[in-house]
């Protein structure tokens, strides 16, 4: 028996049915797809549409969209496809109702000639936030031959007010945000100047941007918050601040006064300008160093060893790596340690990453390891009560959407955040950006709202 919709997805699949173009931008784990496929489900029933195509990360294809359709509107037939199988040809000739495929799959679907009525939705529209790259492109091209344009995301403006431009022109052709880029970024940005001359500068939020793009879009804009609609246990965020090791802090000064650091296997690390000997410096502190050919030197292993005390501490955990070192170190101490544990990145295929999911869902698996990249969106990871960084990520979507994983409809115990980073160090520096971000989008969200509540 199909359950029925709660309430906050029963408004939201009525606000998509009434509103053609449309941003969804309730949080990670309110179920969005769900309202989704209910809204496409009953305008086709109506005679409105005809089909539904679904672009979204590659990781959530099968785990959250087509399992989504299979389990709530099982009489709607779902083809799922990713770019790089587009040679099996599954459309016009496989005929279903809904089709999904991974983002990049903009590049071979541009050519393709759409017959009958078209609903587009976006999932996770963030990854089409750059005009200028090619996969935007070729959606702009071909965003006229839908009726319906549905963007949804929890993180609508990670880095900034110029963001949401690109995403809101494809959905509303420019009505709102306008048409040219440029004239847009000058109404909500202004050039803070970062060199001896004017071509080094930096754009910068407006202190108004944030209230501008919230009034604009607020008519098109539905928004949930997880906590408001759902009975939520307590979620607790806390940075563990811990002491490097004093040789790894002697090294780490080092390399941060001369940008030049050498191993005792004889190796030397150096740091051509800032930025690389910042990276250089946050590798450093998460125990290791890497060369341009993507190889690393081991200074020290008591990060991972930290992270794998914390995962021994706890019934079961999702832990974030950033850097290959820590994949491995982490693996290896959980074989030594008998830890039951998979992993989820770039190098694992998606079968192995849904068996991993469904392993520790039922409790098989003690934990899990993952860059954010790679599980940040749609997965569901319940069981887990603790979400563990390694180490900083710059990346404030990746951050948001990958502790969503456990934190999410379905979680009946309290849970844990938990961010590793050495104090008087480029860490402490990342995680202090990092909020920033983080507070910048949920600005623009909590103004959606209270716009929306003013306007209802």
């Amino acid at each position: 028996m199909i359950p029925p919709l709660f309430a906050h997805q029963e408004a939201n699949a009525r606000f998509k049915m009434a509103h053609p173009r449309m941003f969804d931008g309730s949080d990670p784990g309110t179920g969005k797809s769900r309202a989704t496929l209910e809204a496409f489900s009953r305008l086709k029933k109506a005679g409105l549409v005809d089909h539904m195509l679904v672009l979204a990360p590659k990781s959530i294809l099968r785990p959250s969209w087509s399992a989504d359709c299979a389990k709530f509107t099982p009489h709607l037939l779902c083809s799922v496809a990713t770019a790089k199988e587009k040679e099996k040809a599954f459309w016009p000739k496989e005929q279903a109702d809904v089709y999904v495929c991974n983002h990049d799959a903009v590049r071979w679907l541009a050519g393709i000639a759409l017959e009958g009525r078209w609903v587009l939705v976006v999932d996770e529209f963030p990854a089409f936030k750059n005009r200028t790259a090619k996969r935007s492109k070729q959606l702009a091209a071909m965003r006229k031959q839908f009726d319906y344009r549905w963007f949804l995301s929890g993180t609508m403006n990670s880095n900034g007010a110029c963001d949401i431009w690109h995403p809101a022109f494809l959905v509303d052709d420019g009505e709102r945000l306008g048409r040219q880029f440029w004239g847009y970024r000058a109404q909500v940005c202004e050039p803070v100047p970062t060199g001896p001359s004017g071509q080094y500068i930096e754009w910068h939020d407006k202190p108004h941007a944030q209230m501008m793009i919230a009034d604009r879009l607020k008519d098109i804009t539905f928004r949930v918050k997880l906590e408001d609609c759902l009975d939520m246990p307590e979620n607790v965020q806390r940075v563990l601040n811990v002491d490097l090791p004093p040789k790894l802090m002697t090294q780490y000064r080092q390399l941060q006064r001369e940008a030049v650091l050498d191993h005792e296997n004889g190796a030397r690390i150096s740091a051509i300008h800032a930025s690389a000997k910042t990276n250089k410096l946050l590798q450093l502190c998460s125990g290791a160093v890497y060369a341009g050919d993507g190889t690393y030197q081991v200074f020290d292993t008591s990060r991972t060893e930290l992270a794998l005390e914390l995962v021994q501490q706890r019934e079961q955990s999702v832990v974030a790596f950033i850097w290959q070192h820590q994949r491995d170190q982490l693996v290896a101490a959980a074989e030594a340690a008998g830890i039951s544990y998979a992993v989820i990145d770039g190098s694992v295929p998606l079968i192995e990453r849904e068996k991993a999911v469904a392993l520790f869902q039922a409790g098989k698996l003690r934990v899990i390891f993952a860059h954010p990249q790679s599980a940040g969106h749609g997965l569901t990871l319940t069981k887990g009560t603790a979400t563990i960084w390694v180490s900083p990520t710059y990346n404030a979507e990746h951050f948001q959407q990958f502790n969503r994983r456990i934190y999410r409809a379905g979680q009946t115990q309290r849970t844990e955040t938990l961010c590793i980073a050495a104090a008087g160090t480029a860490e402490e520096q990342v995680y202090e950006k990092l909020n920033g971000k983080i507070e910048r989008m949920d600005t623009l969200m909590d103004l959606l709202c209270g716009l929306q509540d003013r306007a209802a």
